[in-house]
């Protein structure tokens, strides 16, 4: 199975996944120069946020440990710790404040 993020040109491959470790994030590079943060959560399920962190301008989201409030995962940032909710990419802690999130999907490998 592989991990597959929906981009501008079509749904691009990031890696297996295998590769991810529940609770834990890996940054990936995309086609436009940005980058994403993947993570799988620890039922199972994989996200995708914008890997910026935009109170620092630090790609370091996808370092950041993940959690859960009010029944949504979330990651919380490693610099200043701020929170990010995986499903909406909004901040739980500064209404105004957002990352971009990416449609993801599991795809049996070629």
């Amino acid at each position: 199975m592989t991990v597959e993020l929906r981009v501008a040109e079509g749904w691009l491959t990031v890696c297996e996944l295998s590769s991810l470790t529940p609770g834990r994030g890996v940054a990936a590079l995309l086609p436009d120069g940005s980058q994403a943060a993947v993570f799988l959560d620890r039922a199972g399920r994989p996200y995708a946020i914008g890997n910026q962190d935009p109170f620092t301008g630090a790609h370091v989201l996808s370092r950041g440990l993940l959690g859960w409030a009010a029944g949504r995962p979330f990651v919380a940032s490693p610099l200043l710790k701020q929170r990010f909710d995986l499903g909406s990419g909004r901040c739980l802690d500064d209404e105004e404040v957002a990352v971009r999130t990416y449609p993801v999907r599991t795809a049996a490998a070629p």
